[in-house]
């Protein structure tokens, strides 16, 4: 029966191997061609992967270039807009002593009798502030018996509290502070209480 079997087994085998070669001939195909036909789609699929593949880094690497190249203008904008802020800070650093001598010869020119000299004094005076004042020139506005703060004030020394509430107060005003837009230029430098 074992004889029997094997013959049988070789005779499907035949007759399958057969009817392949019939099908791939209907089609002008031998058996070899069929099978490389069969495999051909599945390089096909893997070549399309890869390209689906490589197309997905072009992308994500073209939206970091083009993220990058975003936050670089909106960076270079924010600089450009705060330079023409500042741009003229040099200029009204060096202008900021003038200001004080406009504010110590006011102070001497009131303990005279000339009248008309401390308005021509004061006329000058307001015509150059202002014009600072239209450019982004601020004045600080301190003044003793504020709170000391160190990140707004230059405490230039610091002496017996003359009054108990001056505790750790302003105690006098020894130079004025200025801003120029948000930015401070020179601190106001003052004489605290302890």
């Amino acid at each position: 029966m074992s004889k029997d079997n094997t013959t049988k087994d070789e005779e499907t085998l035949r007759k399958k191997a057969e009817e392949a070669e019939h099908d791939g001939s209907a089609n002008g195909q031998t058996a070899d061609e069929t099978t490389a036909a069969q495999d051909e789609p599945k390089d096909e699929l893997s070549e399309t992967e890869v390209l689906k593949e490589d197309l997905a880094k072009e992308k994500e690497k073209y939206m970091r270039l083009f993220a990058e190249f975003e936050n670089y203008k909106r960076r270079t904008s924010q600089e450009r807009v705060e330079m023409f802020k500042t741009a003229g800070q040099e200029v009204m650093q060096s202008m900021l002593p003038v200001l004080d001598d406009f504010d110590r010869a006011i102070k001497e020119i009131k303990k005279s009798a000339d009248k008309g000299l401390l308005e021509g004094v004061e006329l000058i005076n307001s015509k150059l502030r202002e014009t600072l004042r239209k450019n982004g020139l601020r004045e600080m506005k301190v003044k003793a018996g504020d709170r000391f703060d160190a990140d707004l004030h230059d405490a230039v020394t610091q002496i017996p509290a003359p009054k108990k509430k001056l505790k750790g107060k302003i105690v006098d005003v020894v130079e004025k502070g200025y801003t120029l837009g948000d930015k401070i230029i020179r601190f106001p430098k003052v004489v605290t209480g302890k």
